[in-house]
């Protein structure tokens, strides 16, 4: 072998890392667990590196028919950063959906305000317990080890080279978007049924007995009932969040359910 074949191999080898790199880079940017804003950026640099390392050589052969102008790489490389910001979002909507559930929860059982009023950051605390909580279970469940395949995967279901597929993206991500708040709200169906039964309860009691301060006696119950129905459904709120993460992985970009 030449070193002219020996430059052109080194070089195409550089090309692929490269591409790839932006592909991963982009979706690092959403991925949970691994992208979390937590996590030094120089961290997320490195895993970033090494899932590239890891995906390249699955997915070389894709990159074998290469753009003959400099315009052609140019609009490859943006293609490789919107689906790399496509696949990592797919993932993000999941904790989104989380924290979608919390906020749901905590308005149904009025808890918003009372944990989650004057902080900086606004969100309640249903919704950070169900973000850790569902952050740890990816990580137990080894989804992250998952992530490889399924960033595998998406160069099967978005060849590079191929930006003409981006407008396809608009309605997977629609549909991603509405999957990922039908989640949430499904998450939340315990809270909102026993806000419902509550009420409905407390305005019996109050057209009973119209003297008492139903909303004194009605306040503590329903502060303790959610503390209680978050102890009680928070297993079963996380083993159907794990299982709509699983199927993501397993088919990303696949059609919502």
């Amino acid at each position: 072998m030449s070193s002219g074949d020996l430059l052109g191999l080194s070089g195409q080898a550089f090309l692929v890392l490269f591409m790839v790199f932006l592909r991963i880079g982009s979706a690092m940017a959403f991925l949970p667990a691994l992208g979390e804003s937590p996590v030094p950026v120089r961290i997320r640099l490195v895993l970033a590196l090494a899932l590239t390392l890891v995906v390249a050589p699955a997915v070389a052969p894709l990159f074998a028919e290469r753009p003959g102008t400099a315009s052609g790489l140019l609009l490859g490389a943006a293609g490789e950063v919107l689906f790399g910001l496509a696949a990592g979002l797919a993932l993000r909507l999941m904790i989104i959906a989380l924290q979608v559930a919390g906020a749901i929860a905590a308005q149904s059982t009025s808890l918003s305000q009372v944990f989650g009023g004057m902080i900086a950051d606004p969100q309640p605390a249903f919704g950070k317990i169900l973000t850790v909580a569902g952050l740890a279970l990816f990580v137990l469940l080894k989804l992250h080890v998952a992530v490889v395949a399924y960033l595998i995967q998406t160069y099967h279901l978005l060849p590079p080279w191929n930006l003409l597929a981006g407008p396809e993206l608009i309605p997977w991500g629609l549909s991603e978007i509405a999957r990922a708040f039908r989640l949430g709200f499904v998450l939340a169906g315990p809270f909102v049924a026993a806000s419902l039964i509550y009420n409905v309860a407390l305005g019996a009691i109050n057209r009973a007995m119209p003297q008492l301060m139903v909303s004194f006696v009605g306040a503590p119950a329903i502060t303790a009932g959610g503390l209680v129905l978050l102890a009680l459904a928070s297993p079963g709120m996380m083993s159907v969040w794990a299982g709509a993460v699983s199927r993501i992985a397993a088919n990303p970009f696949g059609a919502s359910p």
